[in-house]
């Protein structure tokens, strides 16, 4: 069994953070959200993983990542020179996917912990050609979509209905058989000019080959969007994040609940609400931290007011005394308020920004 991660892509959706990086490499509890993915290929006993990259964002996917035995895995990575569909991905891993079976699996989704080995256990025992996930969502016109009978069993795919059959949406995980390469051979690309997976699979369906539908009901994320990252961040931080202090804090602040704080950091006079986790190599000085905030490595903070964001690695916030919420600050930027401001404040701001409100 093989697994092959998706990591290409432009990133529109994240822009401006996903300006001078990639969508996936963006943390979540300070871990890149492609790390979750290789983490749950490798609980589930998957360590032979290829990597999907594009040529904009594919360098920094590699040094950042490597060769995967930081994770007990090894990672091959694949080309993919144009965004030109997720079965195109396929096509072009085909060397290295050989005749394996294999997960496909999406680097900017999230799902449970622990679902990923559920379900391949039921694709291992069933050994369909197909295995797929279906979420109920309230927006299925944003997804690929299922129409199901009453046994469960797909009639049919559709990418992005104007008129939806249902609105339980694919999840961005996938299990098939090596006979997908067949189905891709035969599709041709839509109307997006992208050769479409949901196509693929539905030429199976029409060839009469097993393909099972499984309900996911636990949680799962698209991470493409600043509020969808925002959220995937409270997820892991209320279910995941364990108490631990590696730095120094002064006998002035208040750590309350779950805080984790990195080695070399320094905690001078702040109120700190957990859950949260600051990286290492921080700077906090007169400082309220709220609930389900993340402080990347290497981040400067004084006089500031924060809750329910992330801080990725480097940015510097100082003089800020009205709360920032629901924000993301890319790496390195920096930002400097002065007095009378609202009281709450909203950013999604790129790498390397410099802003300065008077």
């Amino acid at each position: 069994m093989k697994a092959l991660i998706l990591s290409g892509g432009k990133g529109t959706r994240l822009r401006p953070l996903t300006y001078t990086g990639a969508k996936q490499l963006v943390p979540v509890a300070n871990k890149p959200i492609l790390w979750y993915g290789i983490e749950e290929m490798v609980a589930a006993g998957i360590t032979d993983i290829g990597i999907i990259i594009s040529p904009e964002t594919g360098t920094e996917v590699k040094n950042k990542t490597g060769d995967g035995q930081r994770f007990g895995a090894n990672i091959t990575y694949i080309l993919q020179d144009q965004p030109a569909g997720l079965a195109h991905a396929v096509k072009v891993a085909r060397t290295f996917l050989a005749d394996s079976p294999f997960i496909m699996y999406l680097g900017d989704n999230l799902i449970q912990p622990g679902d990923l080995s559920y379900f391949l256990q039921k694709f291992t025992q069933q050994q369909p050609e197909a295995l797929i996930l279906l979420r109920e969502v309230v927006n299925p016109s944003a997804f690929g979509v299922a129409k199901v009978d009453h046994t469960g069993r797909v009639l049919e795919l559709i990418e992005k209905p104007k008129v939806p059959p249902s609105n339980l949406a694919l999840v961005g995980v996938y299990f098939f058989s090596p006979i997908i390469h067949e189905a891709i051979n035969r599709i041709q690309p839509s109307n997006r000019g992208e050769l479409e997976i949901t196509d693929a699979i539905q030429c199976l369906i029409g060839h009469k080959k097993q393909v099972i539908a499984c309900k996911l009901d636990s949680w799962w994320l698209d991470t493409g969007k600043k509020d969808d990252l925002l959220e995937a961040n409270r997820l892991i931080l209320d279910t995941y994040l364990k108490a631990s202090n590696l730095g120094e804090v002064d006998s002035k602040s208040q750590i309350i609940g779950r805080v984790e704080i990195g080695s070399n950091s320094q905690i001078i006079n702040c109120t700190i609400r957990g859950p949260v986790v600051i990286g290492k190599n921080c700077y906090l000085e007169n400082c309220f931290i709220g609930p389900y905030s993340s402080i990347a490595d290497h981040t400067k903070l004084i006089d500031t007011d924060l809750e329910h964001s992330v801080i990725l690695e480097g940015a510097k916030i100082i003089g800020i005394n009205q709360r920032i919420i629901d924000s993301v600050i890319g790496q390195r930027a920096q930002l400097t308020l002065a007095p009378r401001r609202p009281k709450a404040l909203r950013f999604l701001i790129g790498d390397d920004s410099q802003i300065e409100l008077i």
